[in-house]
């Protein structure tokens, strides 16, 4: 079983910054992937990052990319998302999500643990 803890989210103005962290507790299988998927009010939950334990490959939304960065501290079982020049279509709340290996793409939205969710709101 793994368990996820979130923080980092707030209120800033469009154009600031943030960054959300995000520790998982459990075994290293289970969170080979670690990613943070979205939903804004009235819309469906969407892919935002993700980055896989070891390569350290990264997969991004076309509408975060060049913005969002995401890392992980594998020592710490931790993954992080620093978001830059944010914008009020990035509203929402982020959750933090993991899985094991498996052969579809991180970018479908299927993982197996997720985070309560932390609320970012960008004004413009």
């Amino acid at each position: 079983q793994v368990q996820l803890v979130e923080s980092g989210g707030g209120s800033v103005q469009a154009g600031g910054s943030l960054r959300l962290s995000c520790a998982a507790s459990g075994g290293t299988f289970s969170t080979n992937v670690m990613g943070w998927l979205r939903q804004a009010p009235g819309k469906e939950r969407e892919f935002v990052a993700a980055i896989i334990r070891g390569g350290g490959s990264t997969y991004y939304s076309g509408s975060v990319k060049g913005r969002f960065t995401i890392s992980r501290d594998t020592g710490k079982n931790t993954v992080y998302l620093q978001m830059n020049s944010l914008k009020p279509e990035d509203t929402a709340v982020y959750y933090c999500a993991t899985r094991g290996p498996r052969a579809n793409t991180p970018i479908s939205g299927e993982y197996d643990y997720w985070g309560q969710g932390t609320q970012v709101t960008v004004s413009s």
